[in-house]
């Protein structure tokens, strides 16, 4: 198995080196399988979708490192494709912490990681900045020593936060992370074109993931038209299964019909899907 992580790793660094991609954000096992199905070539957990999933909000206190670490192997385990963690803020306090957290991280056997700078605080919303950089760099000496060559994502929060001026701070932030060490940096939030080619154009030549969670009237050329190098969903996928489950329950509840279940996919067809899509051994 860890012949096969690197083989993992390796690939998934050679994603970032040219082009773009989409690596859409299972939330569970099945998830995981049927988006191997359709030829993505690589995949990253959502800690938000994960959460749902237990029936808890999106936050590190709720779900807790143990059961996101389990969670993580799960989908590592799911298929033979590269994996990148949704590894919240880093589940520590301290540098030191975060750099433990990390390497428990890696030993799930995924291919890349990200860490943000995000606090759960109202009150202040986002780690100074100095605090921050000192997280990134305990992860990449985390990640160093473990020589496992897992690719790390630094995330700029300020668009998902409220900050007066995200793009600026944004820039600000992902620029220092670079300094210390993340090889692929993100700012999750951006909604205009405008906003989206600024970050990459400041980020270059650092490989950026934009996060695409909306229906924008943005197509993935033209993401890749404008340099980015990966392109992920975050909770999307969850939130429009969670869609469907309500509308169609809604519907029995409130007006006593089950045209919610109209063009539902056959239990065969999944049936057939799952006896092909065994687990990477």
């Amino acid at each position: 198995m860890h012949s096969e992580f690197t083989a993992r790793r390796t690939a998934f660094r050679k994603l970032h080196e040219s082009g773009c991609f989409v690596i859409p954000n299972p939330w569970d096992t099945g998830s995981a399988r049927y988006l191997r199905h359709l030829g993505f070539s690589a995949l990253a957990t959502t800690s938000s979708g994960f959460a749902f999933s237990r029936g808890l909000p999106d936050l590190e206190s709720a779900v807790g490192r143990d059961a996101m670490l389990a969670h993580i192997a799960d989908i590592a385990a799911a298929t033979d494709l590269p994996v990148n963690a949704d590894f919240q803020s880093g589940y520590g306090a301290t540098g030191e912490e975060v750099a433990e957290s990390v390497r428990l991280c890696v030993e799930t056997g995924v291919a890349g990681l990200s860490i943000e700078d995000s606090t759960k605080d109202p009150d202040q919303p986002l780690h100074e900045l100095l605090v921050a950089i000192e997280r990134v760099k305990a992860a990449r000496a985390a990640i160093d020593a473990s020589g496992a060559g897992v690719l790390l994502t630094a995330r700029a929060e300020c668009f998902l936060t409220g900050h007066p001026d995200p793009l600026r701070e944004a820039i600000r932030r992902l620029t220092a992370y670079a300094e210390a060490g993340a090889d692929v940096l993100y700012a999750p939030g951006p909604r205009t074109r405008e906003h989206m080619r600024a970050i990459i154009t400041a980020a270059a030549p650092k490989p950026v993931n934009i996060l695409m969670h909306a229906s924008l009237g943005i197509t993935v050329r033209e993401v890749a038209d404008m340099g980015a190098r990966r392109i992920s969903v975050g909770s999307a996928l969850a939130r429009a299964a969670w869609s469907g489950f309500i509308r169609a329950a809604k519907t029995i509840m409130e007006d006593g019909s089950f045209a919610g279940f109209e063009g539902l996919v056959p239990g065969t067809e999944l049936n057939e899907l799952f006896k092909k899509a065994q687990p990477a051994t």
